[in-house]
């Protein structure tokens, strides 16, 4: 609330304290009023009726306990508090519709600070290169490019966009697919030629298997759709790892059998630096999600890095 500053020799108004009152449209209405000579005038200008304009200058003066505006004659006269708050309020509703027209034009501008999360192996292979291309657009974002097989937060993880194969269920993040896609069971040649490939699921245990790790979690089945549909499969194996990117580089180095998605080995299969195993049992399917906080105004540079992703992403893969 606004108050007097008894203590002051002008009667004034405490400085800081005007950026307390209730509306600053009533300081900015103050302001025209004063600037406009009368109240109708300023209702006039406002296109406010009389009665507003009138009814609002009386609460202010109620609030603020003191008289502004001398209306007891046909003189429109400013009393020497008036004067005082009027010169104060300028300063103040110039200051904030500056501050407003700067906010606008920041709001608008692709700029800042673009912090993203992404899984090792399509995080390098496929965001990074296009980190670069958004870069190259939007010279004033600094792009700053993490990656994780974990499930990063991106409302503790200090992040704007993390990319994930894991739908969120929190109602404050919002998700956007990227891409779908389905996992394949796959080995190089060199693994299958020293020992042989799986004819059934089945099979699988007596295989080396390479199992993934998230935190204290290993990953030790796989599931697999077959004519019975979906079922899950105990595997073990030798080798652990918390990066898909390393698993990828064990399984083309023949060191056992690993579940990959369709994105990540597609041209190992193509060129044959890969086979698929099990063909006639499909694993589920995956899909790529980028999230962000639910927020009602998006930042620009978040907005146009996701659109890039959508737009490029397919067509990489």
């Amino acid at each position: 609330m606004l108050l007097l500053d008894e203590d002051s020799p002008s009667g004034g108004f405490a400085g800081a304290e005007l950026t307390a009152m209730y509306d600053l449209g009533d300081l900015r209405l103050f302001t025209r009023i004063v600037a406009a000579g009368s109240l109708s005038e300023a209702a006039r200008r406002q296109n406010m009726s009389l009665t507003a304009v009138s009814r609002r200058l009386s609460l202010m003066e109620d609030r603020l306990r003191v008289r502004l505006i001398d209306r007891a004659s046909r003189k429109f006269v400013v009393t020497e508090e008036g004067r005082f708050l009027y010169q104060r309020a300028c300063v103040i509703v110039s200051d904030l519709e500056t501050t407003l027209a700067e906010l606008d034009s920041v709001s608008k501008t692709t700029r800042g600070r673009l912090r993203v999360s992404a899984p090792h192996q399509i995080g390098r292979r496929l965001v990074a290169p296009l980190c670069r291309e958004y870069s190259a657009a939007y010279r004033d974002v600094t792009v700053d490019l993490s990656f994780t097989d974990a499930r990063p937060d991106v409302l503790e993880g200090d992040l704007d966009v993390a990319i994930v194969t894991k739908r969120p269920t929190d109602g404050s993040v919002i998700h956007r697919r990227l891409l779908h896609s389905r996992r394949v069971v796959c080995a190089s040649p060199a693994y299958v030629e020293a020992h042989g490939a799986p004819q059934s699921p089945e099979d699988l245990v007596a295989h080396d298997c390479i199992r993934m790790r998230r935190g204290d979690k290993i990953y030790d089945s796989w599931t697999l759709l077959g004519p019975e549909g979906p079922r899950e499969y105990q595997i073990g194996g030798s080798l652990v790892a918390d990066s898909s990117d390393t698993i990828h580089q064990w399984i083309l180095a023949g060191s056992g059998i690993g579940v990959k998605a369709l994105w990540d080995v597609r041209e190992d299969l193509e060129t044959g630096r890969l086979v698929e195993l099990l063909p006639s049992h499909a694993c589920d399917e995956i899909c790529l999600y980028a999230t962000h906080m639910s927020r009602r105004h998006v930042p620009p540079r978040i907005r146009a890095f996701i659109d890039l992703l959508a737009e490029r992403l397919p067509s990489l893969c």
